[in-house]
């Protein structure tokens, strides 16, 4: 601590280097929240509030030191994008893919091949363009494969990806039993 008093300016790099830890877990601890994981944000939540206090009680007791104040904001600045960066690495969570397939009865037998679990309705843009619409809950982490398996399945396919915060496991279905035939067996055992 004498260091620090005999020379302040390592105060500089000491307070970004903090401020961009406790606002990287602040951001992570954001988006845990969003995606229902209460417990882990808590624990995050603690370290972030411990860290904070360090970096912004040598802020306030150092107010006559206007770089000290340029470093915490440099420090909560560069401290979002390491957040952001980190929980993409981790990717928690579901995200839903719809996709348009213009090639009807096609795209979503590939895709369960793959072992993906795809729900999937026959439509149309009118007479002459029959499509076929797929639904996918697929990890966040399995989303990038996922996307570029479509492109290389069927070009012509346009597709969205949607956030989910929560999904409820349906019934353990063999591949081959429909939602309609699963309910049906269920009423026949009753």
């Amino acid at each position: 601590m004498e260091l620090l008093v005999e020379y302040p300016y390592l105060l500089v790099p000491l307070i970004f280097l903090v401020r961009v830890a406790d606002v990287s877990l602040g951001t992570f601890r954001t988006i845990v929240v969003f995606r229902g994981h209460k417990i882990l944000a808590s624990f995050i939540g603690f370290f972030e509030i411990a860290i904070w206090l360090v970096a912004a009680s040598q802020v306030l007791t150092n107010l006559d030191q206007w770089y000290l104040g340029l470093a915490y904001a440099s420090g909560f600045a560069v401290g979002n994008y390491v957040g952001i960066s980190i929980e993409s690495r981790f990717a928690i969570g579901n995200e839903l893919i719809r996709c348009i397939s213009f090639n009807r009865d096609v795209l979503a037998g590939k895709l369960r091949k793959e072992g993906f679990k795809v729900v999937s309705f026959d439509g149309d843009m009118g007479e002459t363009y029959p499509v076929e619409l797929l639904l996918i809950i697929e990890k966040r982490r399995n989303v990038a494969s996922l996307i570029q398996l479509i492109k290389q399945l069927d070009q012509t396919a346009v597709y969205s990806v949607s956030d989910v915060k929560s999904v409820y496991e349906g019934p353990d279905l063999l591949p081959r039993r429909s939602l309609l035939g699963h309910a049906l067996m269920q009423l026949e055992k009753r």
